[in-house]
C-alpha cells in the first residue's frame, strides 16, 4: 500500500488499559480531538447481543466474533486510509498476529491508561449503576480488585506507547495525548510533570 511515496498512511492510536481504567472516555475525547471514527469492541460486541438477543458465555463464540469483526472493520478503514481512534482491552498476546499487517497499513501508536485497582472497581461499579440494562449486553465484570497487578501491566506492541493517568486528570493532558499521535514532540514537557505516566 505504502510503495509510492505520494501515499500517506492513515494514523491508526491503539487506547488500551484495564476494564475500568477510563479508556472508553478517553478515546472518545481523543478521537473528537483528532477528527476521525472511533471503533469499540465493546460497541460491536453490544451490536451481536442486539442481534442474536444473547450476551453469551464469556471468552465464548460471540465474544471471539465481536473481537474478530473488531479487527476486520479497523483493516478495512486503514486500507481505505482512514485515520482512526481504536477502544479495547487485549491483552499482549492477542495482538501479536495482528500488528504485522496493522504496522503495514498504518502509522501505529499506543496510548495506555493506568488507574490503580479500587479506583477500577470503582468506575465498573457506577458503569453498571448508570446504565439500567448494562447486564443485558455484558457478563458480569470482574472484581478487579483481586486481580493480579502484572495481568494490567502496560503492553508493549512495538510502537510508540504513552502511558497516561487517567485517575482524575489525565496526566499528560489532552493536547499532550493528542500531539503524541500526531508524532510531536512537545508533549514531553507534559509528561515530565507527570509522576507516574511514562513513554517508552
Amino acid at each position: 500500500m505504502n510503495s509510492h511515496p505520494d501515499i500517506k498512511l492513515p494514523r491508526l492510536t491503539i487506547v488500551g488499559g484495564r476494564p475500568g481504567a477510563g479508556k472508553t472516555t478517553l478515546a472518545y475525547l481523543l478521537s473528537k480531538r483528532i477528527h476521525c471514527p472511533l471503533i469499540s469492541r465493546d460497541a460491536i460486541k453490544e451490536g451481536l447481543v442486539n442481534t442474536m438477543e444473547d450476551k453469551g458465555a464469556p471468552g465464548g463464540f460471540l465474544a471471539q466474533s465481536a473481537g474478530d469483526t473488531f479487527f476486520a472493520v479497523i483493516e478495512l478503514l486503514l486500507e481505505r486510509r482512514v485515520t482512526l481512534v481504536i477502544d479495547a482491552f487485549f491483552p499482549q498476546e492477542s495482538w501479536q498476529d495482528r500488528m504485522p499487517k496493522l504496522k503495514q497499513i498504518a502509522r501505529v501508536n499506543l496510548v495506555y491508561c493506568v488507574v490503580d485497582a479500587d479506583t477500577a472497581h470503582q468506575r465498573m461499579a457506577q458503569r453498571r449503576q448508570e446504565d439500567a440494562h448494562w447486564d443485558e449486553f455484558h457478563n458480569k465484570p470482574v472484581d478487579q480488585k483481586t486481580m493480579p497487578h502484572a495481568r494490567y501491566e502496560p503492553i508493549d506492541l512495538g510502537v510508540p506507547r504513552l502511558i497516561v493517568d487517567c485517575d482524575s486528570d489525565y496526566c499528560p493532558n489532552i493536547e499532550g495525548i493528542f500531539r503524541f499521535t500526531k508524532g510531536l514532540t512537545h508533549y514531553m514537557a507534559e509528561q515530565a510533570a507527570c509522576t507516574q505516566p511514562s513513554v517508552a
